[in-house]
């Protein structure tokens, strides 16, 4: 174990790549390419404690609403298992947080060369969860199984909230790519006047309906200094693999993910370009989530088993009663003179990208 921005967390590298997980959270918190020195994942501008010593009387540096515990540890990449989004006015008074347990439960990691394996309970959703990490060049294998421990059936969100941030992302220079179709903005006003997204459009990817008129192309990041929202993705459903891929053409950095698409149909897109003026973010905060799982929008469970479906596709899966669901996926760091257009993995460490 070591030391990573205050945190204690675990670490495996090989000659290409260094990947940091927290202990706490389970966040990937670090994916360094070597080549660059860049880390596209996200580090908030705010100073990180482990969940476990959270206490919201004397931090509300972080806000005095759901979402403080996870935003005083959150980093990179952060799991969203059973709940992807804030819990109901009830569940936050009994202690729930915004994306649930997972996101600030306490992990059991092992390393082992160029492989870790943490392990984790969520009792409140009656889950055993597992993450296996393997480097194999420029090349993340993560393997996850959530393994429901209960005798009930039970329907649960499950999405991987991967947030880039800088020197990786910059107003109007990053770009990005997935084999999106047809989309839709999200349905209340979050942004307090400062979007440009038309509130509850649908549209068909990248061209996203833009308030007063016009359109906003969602493959460049937003080059204004202030904007804030959130669209969501239907992957396309004809292919077996679903993808996104992010790019800064100053540093040649071509970063992204690749899973299979029927484990997670959906990939939202959540900007956040300096437009929250609330501890923490204070009006100083650029990021961009690409975060793909089995539901569509953000939301309280209640919402999401409501919602049932989105587009006629599912808005959420079901874990089996005492059985155990494994999903696969990767991620990848590398230079590249440009941006392609589409990736395949070979569910190894070979990708092959193509115009």
């Amino acid at each position: 174990m070591i030391e990573y921005r205050g945190r204690r967390a675990f670490e495996i590298a090989n000659d290409k790549l260094a990947v940091t997980v927290t202990q706490e959270g389970g966040h990937i918190a670090r994916i360094l390419d070597k080549a660059t020195g860049v880390n596209p994942l996200w580090t908030p501008p705010w100073p990180s404690i482990e969940p476990s010593t959270f206490v919201a009387e004397k931090h509300t540096q972080y806000g005095t609403d759901s979402e403080a515990k996870l935003l005083g540890g959150i980093m990179g990449h952060n799991l969203c298992v059973d709940l992807f989004g804030a819990p109901s006015e009830d569940e936050a008074a009994a202690g729930m947080t915004v994306h649930g347990e997972s996101s600030v439960a306490a992990y059991t990691g092992v390393e082992k060369d160029r492989e870790l394996t943490l392990t984790g309970k969520f009792p409140q959703a009656g889950i055993a969860f597992e993450r296996h990490l393997e480097l194999r060049g420029n090349v993340v294998l993560i393997t996850e199984t959530a393994e429901n421990v209960t005798g009930w059936d039970r329907p649960s969100a499950w999405t991987q909230h991967v947030t880039l941030g800088p020197p990786f992302i910059e107003q109007g220079v990053t770009q990005f790519r997935a084999p999106a179709t047809k989309s839709k903005v999200f349905e209340t006003d979050f942004t307090e006047g400062k979007g440009k997204q038309v509130t509850g459009a649908v549209f068909d990817w990248p061209m996203c309906p833009k308030t007063g008129g016009g359109q906003i192309d969602l493959r460049t990041y937003e080059a204004s200094k202030v904007s804030s929202g959130f669209t969501t993705h239907l992957m396309d459903p004809h292919r077996e693999q679903a993808f996104f891929l992010a790019y800064h053409p100053g540093t040649k950095l071509l970063f992204g993910y690749i899973w299979k698409r029927t484990d997670f149909p959906w990939l939202g897109r959540w900007e956040e370009n300096n437009a929250r003026n609330s501890p923490p973010w204070n009006g100083h905060t650029v990021t961009l989530g690409m975060e793909f799982g089995a539901s569509p929008m953000p939301e309280t469970r209640k919402a999401m088993i409501e919602r049932g479906s989105l587009f006629g596709v599912p808005g959420f899966r079901w874990l089996p009663a005492r059985k155990k669901v494994t999903v696969k996926y990767c991620a990848f760091a590398q230079s590249a003179p440009s941006i392609p257009n589409e990736v395949v993995w070979d569910s190894g460490s070979g990708l092959r990208f193509s115009e």
